[in-house]
C-alpha cells in the first residue's frame, strides 16, 4: 500500500507539472484558433502516459539508485577516499546522463533531422562522456580550492571560440546539448556530491564551493559536442536513418519488445555502476536487496512509458502547435506562446524548486526561494522569446548566443563571487523531461513550417536560450544586490542590511 500510494502521489505531482503546459495550449485553441487540436484524444493519453512514466521512473530512483548512490558518495567523502571518489563521479555521472530521457529525445531528433550524419548513440556517449569527467573536475575543484568564475571564464572562452569555427549544423545542437544534461534525475546526485564534499573540507563554503558541479555539466558538453560535429561533417557523410512501418500491426508486439530491450541497455549503465561500488569497492551487501531490485524494475518501466507517451503525445503536440501558429502570420502571438510555456513550466519544475530551497537553506536567507524562482522563470521565458524570434526572423544562431554568453561573462565579474556557481547551476536545471521535448519539438516545427529554414542550424537552439536567459537574470539580480549593500554601506547612518 505505500508503494501504491507513493506512486499516487508522484503520479499527481507529474500531472501537475503537465497542467502549466495544457493550460496554455486550452488557451491558446480555445482564444486563439477556436478548435480542438487534431488526434486530442491519442495527445491525452500520451501525457497521461508520460505522467505514469514520470511516477514509476522518480519512484524507482529513490527506492534504488539515490539510496545507494548517496550511501555510497557521503560514506567515500567522510572516509575522504578521494582516489576511491573520483572514479565513482566519473561512472555516476556517465551513467546517469546516458540513460536520461531528455537527452535521448534531443539525441533522437538530431539523428532525424541531420539524415543520420549525427548518431544518436555516439551523440549521447560523447555527452556522457564530458559528463563523467566534468564530474572528476568538479570534486577536484572543490578538493583543491579553485574559483569556480576563473574554471567559468576560461571553459567559456574555449566553448566561444569553438562556436565561431565549427559547422553552422552542430552550433545550436551543442549548446542544446549542455542544456539536456542535468535535471530532476542527475541534479540531487550531483548537488548532493558537491554539497557533500564542501561541508566535510575545511575551509569550503557550501554556498561557493558546494555548488557549480551542475554548471560544469552544462558548459563541458558544449565543447565535446562541438569537437564531434566537426569530426562528423568534416570526414563523414551523410547516413541514414532506418524508417520503421508504424502501420504493420502485426509487428506491434516487436517494436515494444525492441524499445523495452533498448530501455533495459540504456540503464543498465547506472545499475552497474551502482552495484559495482556497493559490493566490490565498499564491500557492503545492500539493506534491502528486494527493494532495490523493485526499484531498478521501476527505473527501467518508467523510463519506457515516458517514451511511449513522449512520442503519442508531446511531440506530435509541439509540432501541431507549432504549425498551427506560422499559419496564424502573427509573430508576437507565437512569441507569446513561447513566453508563457517557458515561465509556466519553469515555475513548476521539481529541481528548480529543490535547488533555490537548498540555496536559501544554505545562505541563512540572504537569497530567497520564491525571488529565485521568479528570476530563473523570467530568464527562461525571455530566452525563449528570443529563441522563436530568431528562428522567425533567420537571425544568426552564432552571433546571438555569443553575444549572450558574453554579457553572461561580464556579469559574472561584476557579481559576488559566492553566488556565480549558483547562478550558473540555476541555469542548468530549468530544462526537464517535460520541458525539452517539447520546446525541441516546437523549434523542430517552427524551422520547418517557416520558408528558408534548415531544421538543423534553426530548429536546435530553444533550449540553449532557456538556458542562458536564468544565468542572466540571477547574475544581474546578484550585483543590484550586491551594488545595493555596498551604497548602503557607504552612507554614514546606514544600519546593518536587510536580508535579501
Amino acid at each position: 500500500m505505500k508503494l501504491l500510494d507513493a506512486l499516487r502521489r508522484r503520479f499527481i505531482h507529474a500531472l501537475r507539472a503537465l497542467l502549466p503546459i495544457l493550460l496554455v495550449v486550452v488557451l491558446f485553441q480555445a482564444a486563439v484558433f477556436r478548435q480542438v487540436p487534431e488526434g486530442a484524444g491519442s495527445i491525452l493519453l500520451g501525457l497521461v502516459i508520460v505522467a505514469a512514466g514520470i511516477a514509476l521512473f522518480l519512484e524507482g530512483l529513490e527506492r534504488s539508485v539515490f539510496p545507494v548512490g548517496k550511501s555510497i558518495t557521503n560514506k567515500l567523502v567522510k572516509t575522504a577516499s578521494f582516489w576511491k571518489l573520483l572514479p565513482f563521479c566519473f561512472f555516476i555521472g556517465f551513467a546517469a546522463v546516458i540513460a536520461e530521457p531528455a537527452l535521448i529525445s534531443v539525441a533522437d531528433q538530431a539523428e532525424l533531422v541531420s539524415e543520420g550524419r549525427i548518431n544518436s548513440m555516439t551523440l549521447r556517449f560523447v555527452i556522457a562522456l564530458s559528463v563523467g569527467v566534468v564530474m572528476v573536475l568538479g570534486a577536484l575543484r572543490v578538493f583543491l580550492g579553485w574559483a569556480l568564475h576563473r574554471v567559468l571564464l576560461i571553459g567559456y572562452s574555449v566553448v566561444i571560440a569553438l562556436t565561431l569555427i565549427s559547422p553552422e549544423e552542430v552550433a545550436s545542437l551543442a549548446y542544446d546539448s549542455g542544456g539536456v544534461t542535468t535535471n530532476i534525475v542527475t541534479v540531487p546526485l550531483i548537488a548532493a556530491i558537491g554539497i557533500g564534499m564542501a561541508a566535510s573540507i575545511r575551509g569550503r563554503s557550501r554556498l561557493g564551493d558546494g555548488f557549480g558541479l551542475v554548471a560544469l555539466c552544462v558548459m563541458v558538453p558544449m565543447i565535446s559536442v562541438q569537437l564531434y560535429g566537426i569530426a562528423v561533417y568534416r570526414f563523414s557523410d551523410a547516413g541514414s536513418v532506418a524508417a520503421t512501418d508504424s502501420t504493420d500491426e502485426a509487428l506491434w508486439w516487436l517494436e515494444l519488445f525492441v524499445g523495452l530491450m533498448t530501455v533495459v541497455r540504456d540503464v543498465l549503465p547506472v545499475i552497474a555502476v551502482v552495484l559495482f561500488f556497493q559490493f566490490v569497492v565498499r564491500r557492503r551487501r545492500l539493506g534491502n536487496p528486494i527493494r532495490v531490485t523493485v526499484g531498478f524494475a521501476m527505473v527501467i518501466l518508467g523510463l519506457y512509458e515516458f517514451i511511449v507517451g513522449l512520442e503519442i503525445g508531446l511531440l506530435p503536440m509541439g509540432s501541431q502547435m507549432a504549425a498551427q501558429l506560422i499559419e496564424t502570420d502573427q509573430t508576437l502571438l507565437i512569441i507569446a506562446f513561447g513566453v508563457l510555456i517557458g515561465f509556466a513550466t519553469t515555475m513548476a519544475e521539481p529541481a528548480l524548486m529543490a535547488i533555490s530551497e537548498e540555496a536559501q537553506e544554505i545562505s541563512e536567507k540572504r537569497l530567497n526561494a520564491n525571488m529565485l524562482r521568479i528570476l530563473v522563470a523570467c530568464g527562461v521565458a525571455v530566452g525563449i522569446g528570443v529563441g522563436v524570434l530568431r528562428i522567425l526572423t533567420g537571425g544568426s544562431f552564432v552571433a546571438i548566443i555569443i553575444g549572450l554568453y558574453l554579457l553572461a561573462l561580464f556579469l559574472l565579474l561584476l557579481a559576488p563571487k559566492d553566488l556565480v556557481p549558483l547562478s550558473f547551476d540555476l541555469g542548468g536545471v530549468t530544462t526537464s523531461e517535460i520541458t525539452v521535448p517539447l520546446i525541441t519539438a516546437l523549434g523542430i516545427g517552427l524551422a520547418t513550417a517557416t520558408p528558408g529554414r534548415d531544421m538543423l542550424m534553426d530548429g536546435f537552439g530553444l533550449i540553449a536560450f532557456a538556458s542562458v536567459g536564468p544565468v542572466i537574470a540571477v547574475l544581474a539580480y546578484a550585483c543590484v544586490v550586491r551594488f545595493a549593500a555596498t551604497a548602503r554601506a557607504r552612507e554614514p547612518s546606514s544600519t546593518s542590511p536587510k536580508e535579501t
